[in-house]
């Protein structure tokens, strides 16, 4: 088995962590692509917000398999909170080059921080559907270097600086590593230490982003 008795219910609820992590970056996705410059990148969006909803279904079918009958939810969700009021703001103020920021650089950071550590214990354990994690890292990794990509082309043509961005992430950012150590329980129950997230996501960051962790 996989998943012994006593992982069981720290996984699910990092399972609905991923899970509506996701269902925030569809939203996100979904409303990027109605107002983003150049037709190539609406495409972009569009397929990344119809992969982010098959994600958000993947993790809870995930966490259905695994416990069918446990129904909890983690009670530390107040950062998560924070950070997708904060999102639902600037989309509503139609910003897109903070919401790139936001979603596709600092919140796809985390998420592949946290996939690339289940990742390596599934290998560990020999776990199935390989082929299918392989694919949803890829499609992560996509989605990030997009927003890298857009934002750092926005910065070559002056719409925007290092500093203005900087200056916007520091909320994000501190709010994505709340959302970390605010689960550290969950992490010590699978005998796994919440700084070693933030520490992947650190290097999954771009070079022009100054964080101070």
């Amino acid at each position: 088995m996989l998943v012994n008795h006593q992982e069981r219910r720290p996984i699910v609820e990092l399972l609905y962590f991923l899970e509506i992590g996701e269902r925030l970056a569809h939203k996100c996705a979904t409303a990027q692509a109605a107002m983003a410059p150049t037709s190539k990148m609406r495409q972009f969006l569009k397929g990344q917000a119809k992969q982010e909803a098959f994600h958000a279904t993947l993790f809870q079918t995930a966490g259905r398999w695994i416990a069918p009958r446990y129904r909890n939810r983690p009670t530390t969700l107040q950062p998560f909170e924070e950070y997708s009021t904060l999102v639902t703001d600037t989309l509503n103020r139609k910003d897109f080059y903070e919401s790139l920021l936001a979603e596709q650089v600092i919140l796809e950071s985390l998420g592949e921080a946290i996939l690339s550590k289940i990742e390596d214990g599934l290998q560990k354990r020999h776990a199935p559907f390989r082929r299918l994690r392989k694919i949803l890292l890829y499609q992560e990794a996509a989605h990030h270097g997009f927003g890298e990509r857009v934002l750092e082309q926005a910065m070559a043509n002056d719409r925007l600086t290092k500093e203005e961005l900087n200056e916007k992430a520091v909320p994000y950012l501190e709010l994505s590593h709340a959302m970390i150590l605010g689960l550290k329980d969950l992490f010590e129950e699978i005998e796994e230490d919440p700084r070693d997230y933030l520490a992947i996501q650190q290097q999954f960051l771009p070079p022009w982003l100054v964080t101070t962790t």
